[in-house]
């Protein structure tokens, strides 16, 4: 298990990527929507890990629930395994909650499942797994 990629949620995609590009040296790799969660990315490189911007395309979105709740910032972490499924079963016979047990497809080429905050102090926790 690694730290794949840090999920920040912002309001504007465009005002973010100039920041980052700044404050990074470096432009966005990849910017995708994920029309099934009403979002559009921008992935970072930073090291053996990504930062992921992650703007809301309509108000019914997470992201955008997220940012009315608690403003921008850090919405999730996102740890890559090898194999999702047995990471879910490892999990839950740890004892923690999942907000879905099936995995989907995310962005980046991903498989992704998320933990429920309330099992893990707060914070959203994604399993990610790259595609076969």
């Amino acid at each position: 298990m690694k730290i794949e990629h840090l999920g920040i949620a912002v309001k504007s995609l465009e005002t973010s990527d100039r920041l980052f590009s700044r404050l990074l040296g470096k432009e966005y790799y990849k910017q995708e929507a994920v029309e099934r969660e009403g979002v559009t990315t921008s992935f970072y490189k930073v090291g053996d890990s990504k930062i992921e911007l992650l703007e809301a395309t309509s108000p019914e979105s997470p992201i955008s629930k997220f940012i009315d709740k608690k403003g921008e910032g850090i919405h999730h972490i996102a740890f890559g395994v090898e194999n999702i499924a047995s990471e879910i079963e490892r999990l839950k016979k740890e004892g923690f909650v999942f907000i879905s047990e099936e995995p989907k497809e995310g962005a980046d080429n991903k498989l992704v499942v998320f933990l429920h905050p309330k099992s893990t102090n707060g914070v959203l926790v994604e399993l990610c797994q790259e595609k076969p």
